[in-house]
């Protein structure tokens, strides 16, 4: 028997790779890092860091849905921005209009990213 479990709706951005939009294992669901792609066109939502948190954050916020989470189950969060420093304030205050405290605990890095500007993958307790 597989302790993996694997999750997919079309309410978020399809794979373009060899992974899954998330996994359920071990009493969490993990999601693959997603960024701000619309997921019927495919194409990039927003030009702005704020714009595109907020279409990532819709992305994730379905993927959890799928498996009937929300943001109050998301335990950890991994953040890379394109621009760490320019980019960071405006991130944090798009990024917390979808959480409340307990926040989950979080990792934000600076990374090269292929036209976006972050990509974010969170860990949800189960229910």
């Amino acid at each position: 028997m597989d302790r993996r479990h694997v999750i997919s709706t079309q309410a978020a951005p399809q794979p373009v790779g060899a992974y899954s939009q998330a996994i359920v294992a071990g009493g969490f669901l993990h999601t693959a890092g997603l960024g701000p792609h619309d997921p019927v066109s495919g194409r990039v939502r927003g030009t702005s860091i704020a714009e595109q948190t907020e279409q990532t954050m819709r992305n994730l916020a379905s993927v959890l849905d799928a498996h009937g989470l929300d943001f109050s189950d998301v335990v950890r969060a991994t953040v890379h921005l394109q621009h760490l420093d320019r980019d960071f304030d405006d991130f944090n205050t798009a990024y917390a209009l979808h959480l409340t405290p307990p926040y989950p605990v979080r990792t934000t890095v600076g990374a090269d990213l292929a036209n976006v500007l972050l990509e974010i993958d969170m860990t949800a307790v189960l229910r």
